[in-house]
């Protein structure tokens, strides 16, 4: 057990904790975990209560991370965020009475599935505690806009996105370097590709939550926002303390299709299967549902990430019953299928781990091209500069991103671990290896941006900083700019269905204001 967890009233034991933000997790799913994590292992804030729908996930990250080996208080688990924000409001009505009320929290992490972030922003903003957003903001451009305005009009308090790869160590270097030590001069291109993998994307992209544009959103946005994001903050954005204007692109344009997860490269030797556990080539096809999640990682002794996804039991049953229950209850989820039978509904409002890759009913791109543009703007010092974006699903590599940055002076190559500079003009060439937190995702991302949003809100909650200052400060992101950027995902959406070069000035007039 943690020993930052707190005692089963939700007060924490000694004066100095007592003094922490408190927070909620919304959302008991693998984000949810990584967050109350890495808040607990900063040691910078509390998690006081958790909202989950389903009660095993619930009392798992209860168990973990408030409550302990005890039973959680009424104010402590939720089911959902309606029946949170019903005990917000009247806790806060007993406490204008006069009487003796729990804390309450300062903030929340909103980690529900994507297309539920803007009903949840929006219930929540009334209560004016600070919010963190899993990306993307919203799966529409529209409900993102709503949620924006929700926030402006609501509350004046700290706001975060989930936009990990600006907070890992290896890209706040790769920032400094080119933004503000101009270690290749003034910049020209870059490329930038992000590697989803080969069985990952079929995990998520294929048979997971994230298969289907009209029931999620692109897979620009779901898997690639926080990519877009980070060329917007290395290309456009403003740099601390400065007064200039962003130098927004000139016009956006895309290509990008689903290409190998189709039923007509489904093999012949398959034949009808339409569900692995009953296909006569499981044993040596690459795709294979049991080779996935149970030879590559259960078989392994590895119970998380994916296999948690199938089945959040299974890491439990392991630790208590031993590897063969876990195993039969993997296979019990994986043998889950549907037929011509299964209302679409049904189909739809779920995943289907074990279903054939090439009989799914996915429909995002597995490979996508995304290109930025960007003309002179004399009047502020800012010159002409393309981004190259690719998203490629048949990779080796998983999310280790990687590509180059040229420059007038020079050139950067990178991945996820290494930056290495040559200087044109000395012949030198020089390597970087930031450090990376160990058991944090995305290089670090996820720590550090857990750890500056917790940052920011004890700076307001102790009075320290204004709320501008401390998201200023702590965060370097406005909801102007997080909308901007996911703006730039919508443009190349449109971009690749209307197969047309879109002008970012007339869509943004025609969309945005």
């Amino acid at each position: 057990m943690s020993p930052l967890i707190e005692d089963n009233h939700g007060y924490t034991n000694g004066n100095d904790r007592a003094a922490k933000p408190r927070f909620v997790i919304i959302g008991a799913g693998s984000r949810g975990n990584a967050y109350a994590r890495a808040t607990v292992d900063s040691g910078l804030g509390t998690i006081a209560a958790v909202i989950e729908l389903i009660d095993f996930k619930r009392k798992l990250l209860g168990s973990k991370y408030i409550w302990g080996k005890g039973k959680a208080s009424p104010d402590q688990a939720f089911s959902s965020f309606e029946d949170f924000v019903d005990w917000e409001v009247q806790r806060r009505a007993d406490e204008a009475a006069g009487k003796t009320v729990s804390p309450g929290v300062d903030g929340a992490f909103i980690c529900v599935r994507d297309e539920l972030h803007t009903k949840v922003v929006t219930a929540l903003a009334p209560l004016e505690i600070h919010l963190m957003c899993e990306k993307p903001l919203s799966t529409t451009l529209q409900d993102c806009l709503q949620t924006q305005r929700a926030l402006e009009q609501y509350q004046q308090k700290v706001f975060a996105i989930g936009h990990v790869l600006r907070y890992s160590p290896h890209n706040l270097l790769l920032r400094h370097l080119v933004r503000e030590q101009n270690v290749i001069g003034d910049v020209l291109s870059i490329e930038h590709t992000e590697p989803v993998g080969w069985w990952h994307f079929s995990h998520s992209y294929v048979r997971g939550s994230w298969r289907k544009e009209s029931h999620t959103a692109p897979s620009l946005l779901t898997k690639s926002c926080h990519d877009i994001d980070w060329l917007m903050w290395m290309l456009c954005s403003q740099m601390p303390g400065s007064d200039e204007p962003p130098h927004l692109p000139s016009n956006v344009s895309s290509r990008g299709s689903l290409k190998q997860f189709r039923r007509s490269r489904k093999p012949k030797e398959a034949g009808t299967a339409t569900n692995c556990l009953s296909c006569p080539i499981k044993h040596k096809c690459m795709y294979s549902a049991p080779r996935i999640y149970y030879d590559k990682h259960l078989a392994e002794g590895n119970a998380k990430w994916p296999v948690e996804i199938v089945n959040p039991e299974v890491e439990t049953i392991l630790h208590q019953e031993g590897a063969d229950k876990a195993k039969e209850a993997l296979f019990s989820s994986l043998a889950e299928d549907y037929d011509e039978s299964t209302p679409v509904q049904d189909i739809e409002s779920r995943s289907w781990f074990g279903r054939c890759v090439w009989e799914s009913d996915n429909d995002v791109c597995d490979d996508q091209f995304v290109t930025f543009e960007w003309d002179d703007d004399p009047q502020h010092g800012h010159t002409a500069k393309t981004a190259n974006f690719h998203m490629i699903a048949q990779t080796l590599a998983q999310c280790e991103r990687r590509g180059w940055i040229y420059g007038t002076k020079g050139d950067i190559h990178y991945d996820s671990s290494h930056i290495t500079v040559h200087d044109f003009e000395n012949g030198t060439t020089k390597d970087f290896t930031p450090e990376v937190p160990k058991n944090s995702h995305h290089g670090g991302g996820d720590d550090g941006l857990t750890q500056q949003f917790v940052k920011a809100v004890a700076a307001v909650k102790s009075g320290e900083m204004e709320v501008s200052k401390a998201q200023t400060e702590f965060l370097g992101v406005t909801i102007e700019e997080c909308v901007r950027s996911h703006a730039a995902v919508f443009a190349a959406e449109d971009a690749r269905r209307e197969k047309r070069v879109v002008d970012w000035q007339e869509w943004w007039s025609n969309n945005v204001v």
